[in-house]
């Protein structure tokens, strides 16, 4: 039981007069005209919510069961323990009304009045008798699956004979329901339910598509004060400060409330959670690469009074997007899209102005990686064909209708070109498909016009369902490269004949030396190919980079400029470039080195030890090792080393806590150093359930 309510509650003597005090003896009997005989008037003395039962029915009991979280669309049981007598249904009359937003009416949908029935009705808000014990009647509540999501007020009023009593029985919060089959975010697969809705913990994929590692990331969604943290999430974003009756009004829609939640992740137009920041600076804030999950940005943002929290960068977005939309019952996932293309024009065409040294000298450029997350839902707002994953893109980086916003996106039309759909397809369609012409500034002042027509949209990443292994989905987004298929779909988006064709019979491309380890000198090179049958002079501008995800270029390693060389008809050559540890290492940001070990079960104390050994041949210091993981730690804990970590020395730290939640659980770690940043670890940990005292 969660909730049971004071002995009378708020009690009236007619629908005309209400009073909040108890009723006399005479107010609470009076002659019934059918038999002429005295009837006891039918009083509430307590009711109960159900909570813990209707939170396990309704695949909420992670969030706790102190409160009442519903799904629309699926019923849910609340007892009534009356005084005096039981219900007579030919007597009583029971009215049950709900109301959400500050301004509840029933045009807008956000308030409803229902009698107790015979049945429940599947197309609006309704009730029916569930059993009967007694004094006690238990009442199924039904949510119709296109209710709006918010916290509810629930209130009844029993009618006996022409008198009135009114009881507030307290609140509850409505959320989507992909079980539900009439729910616009309903889901087949069971499996798919579990991964996209209840998983607290992922990956999130970063590197390059040559170099892909999974990043673990806690998302949380039923830590404890994440749900009413979303809750005023909606209720912080503008469109509610206009206009409150008809934001409210929307939230019967996953297209509006996703929508919504994309731009309130970054605080570029409101009080959104996130400040983007790429530049490295992040001394008056957390770096990106230092979170590990959702929990401690979205508490830090409320308890800031919706202050923007510093920094994130695209993955941080993404995760932060897929804790509050999963909380709130849409299925939802990160993607990762590697080789991601930035259009600021929307003309679906990467154009790069370099210099003669080759220096970039435009503002549209290609990310290394780009994350965004899918949001499973129905799209009854367009043509059919479009339901299913729609792209949502909480990075600030181009405005959609104004705002810093994307999506939702159909992905089944990002991959057939229908640029028309709304919303936002144009910019997701140029982040995996679009052509990169690059123009080089020559000796004599011309520019020199290079295109590729496969350079970007590369291995599409997302976490696979029910285990921690990558599922390339970039079928989802496009045909295989080359295909009639992919040709026809860009003539149509393109509205030209076909893509232009890549220049020259010379090519260059990058390659590195195998097992490249932190720490190590190692070797790039640059292979140049004459497809010619004609001898080539040429001349090399080969160099190094620090560069950071999303492709901006940071201060050169080493290069080098050869003249004069000489390239054999249909021949090839090698030029190597040495990277030494000394001219990079004070640029490292990430390694994967830890191990945590543990026993586990349920409300006992577990002892976990996490090592990390330096691979690096300098001294570590700053050391610090973040700890957190849904339903294990409540909340981070945080362990610093003292004293310096020499090259080849294990960090070795032990993290107490106490597991308040079984079942299958992960622990995420991240050490920060002064010269290792973002490292991350994770491991899955079962949780045996607490035994059961025997009586």
């Amino acid at each position: 039981m969660c909730v049971f309510g004071s002995k009378f509650g708020t009690v009236g003597l007619s629908a005309d007069r209400r009073s909040h005090r108890r009723p006399s003896r005479t107010e609470r009997t009076w002659i019934n005209p059918v038999n002429n005989r005295m009837t006891t008037a039918l009083l509430l003395a307590n009711w109960d919510l159900q909570c813990e039962r209707n939170n396990k029915d309704h695949r909420t009991s992670d969030a706790g069961s102190q409160r009442l979280l519903v799904r629309r669309g699926q019923s849910f049981l609340v007892t009534l323990h009356f005084s005096k007598r039981s219900f007579n249904k030919e007597v009583d009359k029971l009215t049950f009304h709900v109301k959400t937003g500050p301004r509840p009416t029933q045009t807008s949908g956000t308030s409803s009045s229902f009698p107790l029935s015979s049945s429940l009705k599947k197309a609006k808000w309704s009730s029916t008798v569930e059993g009967q014990d007694g004094s006690s009647l238990t009442v199924a509540i039904f949510p119709p699956p296109d209710a709006r999501i918010g916290r509810y007020h629930l209130t009844l009023e029993i009618s006996t004979e022409g008198q009135e009593f009114s009881y507030d029985l307290g609140e509850f919060i409505l959320l989507f329901n992909p079980w539900s089959t009439d729910d616009t975010v309903f889901m087949k697969s069971e499996e798919a339910r579990v991964e996209y809705v209840l998983t607290q913990h992922g990956q999130i994929y970063q590197g390059s598509q040559d170099f892909i590692f999974g990043c673990p990331w806690v998302f949380g969604q039923f830590e404890e004060g994440i749900v009413d943290i979303c809750l005023q999430l909606l209720d912080s974003n503008p469109k509610f400060l206009r206009n409150q009756d008809k934001d409210c009004s929307r939230r019967n829609s996953p297209v509006y409330i996703s929508r919504v939640v994309s731009a309130m992740v970054n605080c570029n137009d409101d009080k959104g959670i996130l400040w983007g920041r790429w530049d490295d600076q992040y001394d008056d804030g957390i770096s990106p690469l230092s979170w590990t999950g959702s929990v401690d940005i979205l508490q830090r943002w409320q308890k800031s009074g919706c202050q923007p929290v510093r920094y994130g960068q695209c993955w941080v977005f993404a995760a932060v997007a897929c804790t509050v939309l999963r909380c709130l019952g849409i299925p939802t996932r990160v993607v990762t899209n590697f080789e991601s293309a930035h259009d600021t024009n929307s003309n679906l065409t990467i154009e790069r102005y370099m210099d003669q040294n080759g220096q970039p000298r435009s503002r549209e450029s290609i990310w290394n990686y780009h994350c965004w997350v899918e949001s499973w839902m129905g799209r009854p707002d367009l043509a059919a064909g479009y339901d299913g994953w729609q792209a949502l893109d909480s990075t600030p980086q181009e405005k959609s209708e104004g705002v810093y916003c994307c999506g939702p996106a159909p992905v089944k039309a990002i991959k057939e070109g229908d640029l028309h759909v709304k919303y936002d397809v144009p910019f997701v369609f140029a982040e995996v498909n679009a052509d990169v012409v690059n123009y080089v500034r020559q000796t004599d002042m011309s520019w020199k016009k290079i295109t590729h027509t496969s350079l970007v949209g590369m291995k599409i990443s997302t976490k696979s369902v029910g285990k921690d292994t990558r599922e390339d989905i970039t079928h989802h987004y496009k045909y295989p490269e080359g295909s009639r298929e992919e040709r026809a779909v860009f003539k149509k988006a393109l509205h030209r004949k076909d893509r232009a064709p890549a220049e020259g019979g010379l090519k260059v491309r990058i390659k590195a030396s195998e097992g490249i380890n932190n720490g190590s000198d190692f070797k790039v090179f640059a292979v140049l190919t004459n497809n010619t049958g004609e001898e080539h002079r040429c001349h090399l501008k080969f160099g190094t980079h620090i560069v950071s995800y999303n492709g901006v270029l940071g201060p050169e390693i080493r290069s080098k400029d050869l003249n004069n060389i000489t390239l054999e008809p249909y021949g090839e050559r090698t030029v190597p470039l040495l990277i030494r540890y000394e001219n990079y290492g004070h640029h490292l940001t990430q390694d994967n080195m830890i191990k945590i070990l543990g026993e586990p079960m349920q409300k006992r104390k577990l002892v976990a030890e996490l090592t990390l050994t330096n691979p690096l041949p300098t001294p570590l210091t700053g050391c610090v090792f973040t700890v957190e993981g849904a339903g294990l730690t409540d909340g981070q804990k945080v362990q610093e080393i003292e004293s310096p970590i020499d090259p080849g020395e294990e960090a070795k730290v032990r993290v107490v806590f106490v597991p308040w939640q079984s079942g299958l659980r992960k622990l995420v770690v991240d050490f920060e150093s002064d010269k290792l940043k973002g490292v991350k670890g994770y491991q899955d940990v079962v949780v045996a359930p607490k035994p059961k005292r025997s009586l």
